[in-house]
């Protein structure tokens, strides 16, 4: 038989999930690269850091998060989300060589602001994207999937900085952060299709309170609010313990390189959960894979308060990282699945806004612990709670009843029937 070559629309499908988990990978590795620099940042005299600016500085970025993500959720019906997606990546890349060429902590602090606007439309723009491109039966799976990028950027940081940060600067962990986008955009320009949920309904809408009014609708409001609540917990553990964990196994006393191979265990652990809950979530269901994601990560916690042996240590980090930040990233495929196509980009960018108050909490809760003279363990005892709060409210949030879409009429169903060509 003759080999026919891809279409054009063949070869876009096909880079969807590739250049997806590619975009993924900016946030991952920049949430973790700050962690990973902490220690080296408040050793450089010249910036005048010390640990509570830098937990201020790691809560910036998540104030830029949270504008970034709202963003996404007041005008992702409007201009669709593979622009939003360019604009965000492009504005990210920018801010992060600017961090690497700041000579001061302030103007740091600034550009670690702007990377949070960028990032923040990014993830929300990027799940709500492939939610839409993929079949119903495989949105979990495919949503995974795109996050074990964001997974695999986490887990670069880690491996990079025991390289590196022994015998070089930290500005360099940002330049190599700063640098792919310049390479993503172009190609996202080529390949990525338009959202077919923007492509049908993307004339701009009046009177949606910039996409809140529909979420917060009868029928909805409940599981809405919930969501929030879960994506607060899931942000304040991914964000504190990514921000301050390498210092915190220093202060218990650890290496730093030995403390940066736990932080990447936990990675793994992330990525490997990410992957294997969306498939699982496929088949029985994604509200049992959150909770008992979240009751893991808390359950780990608590035992590495113990000061386990060095093994065993590194087996709970990783079960840590499938726990917390494998729960938080099924919490968006949760979201994206539970609402319709017409309510799902402004779902999942309003959870992830309200949700990066968590973000900004969890670095300076971790900060307060470290400056505040408590034992080591009780950073372990304050990150479990959240967890166990995570648990609790994704296994209540409610099936929706009711909802209208932005011109005042009931939505319909959303069974893949309006996507021409989903991802497989």
């Amino acid at each position: 038989m003759s080999h026919v070559p891809p279409t054009g629309a063949e070869r876009s499908h096909r880079a969807v999930l590739p250049l997806a988990a590619a975009f993924a990978a900016l946030e991952g590795y920049d949430l973790a690269c700050y962690g990973v620099t902490v220690p080296s940042l408040l050793a450089d005299r010249s910036l005048g850091a010390d640990k509570a600016a830098a937990g201020t500085v790691g809560a910036l970025v998540a104030v830029g998060m949270l504008v970034g993500a709202a963003v996404c959720a007041a005008t992702i019906r409007r201009y669709g989300s593979r622009r939003l997606l360019i604009a965000g990546s492009t504005l990210f890349s920018v801010a992060m060589l600017v961090c690497a060429a700041a000579p001061t902590f302030a103007l740091f602090g600034a550009a670690r602001l702007v990377v949070g606007v960028g990032l923040g439309i990014v993830l929300p723009t990027v799940t709500a994207y492939v939610a839409d491109l993929s079949a119903p039966g495989r949105r979990a799976r495919n949503v995974g999937l795109m996050m074990s990028g964001y997974a695999a950027g986490a887990l670069l940081a880690p491996l990079l900085g025991a390289a590196i940060l022994g015998g070089a600067s930290w500005h360099w962990i940002y330049v190599i952060g700063g640098v792919p986008a310049i390479v993503l955009v172009p190609l996202a320009i080529r390949l990525l299709p338009e959202s077919p949920v923007h492509t049908a309904d993307g004339a701009a809408e009046r009177g949606a309170l910039l996409g809140l009014r529909p979420l917060l609708a009868p029928g909805v409001r409940a599981a809405t609010l919930l969501f929030w609540v879960v994506s607060f917990c899931g942000l304040l553990l991914v964000f504190g313990i990514s921000t301050w964990l390498p210092t915190i196994m220093q202060a218990a006393g650890y290496s730093l390189g030995s403390s940066l191979l736990q932080t990447a265990a936990m990675w793994v652990g992330a990525g490997l959960g990410m992957v294997a809950g969306g498939r699982v979530a496929d088949r029985i269901g994604i509200k049992p894979v959150v909770t008992v994601a979240f009751l893991a990560g808390a359950a780990a916690l608590v035992v590495m308060s113990l000061r386990p042996p060095l093994v065993l240590l590194f087996a709970l980090m990783f079960v840590a990282g499938l726990g917390f930040i494998g729960s938080q990233v099924l919490t968006n495929a949760f979201i994206v699945s539970h609402y319709p196509a017409e309510l799902r980009g402004r779902a999942i960018g309003w959870a992830l806004s309200v949700g990066r108050l968590g973000a900004i909490t969890g670095p300076l809760l971790g900060a307060a612990i470290l400056s505040s003279g408590l034992g080591v363990a009780w950073n372990f005892y304050l990150f479990a709670v959240p967890g166990l709060l995570g648990a609790a409210l994704a296994a209540a949030v409610p099936a929706i009843a009711v909802h209208r879409d932005a011109r005042g009429g009931h939505a319909v169903p959303d069974d893949g029937s309006r996507r021409p060509e989903a991802i497989a």
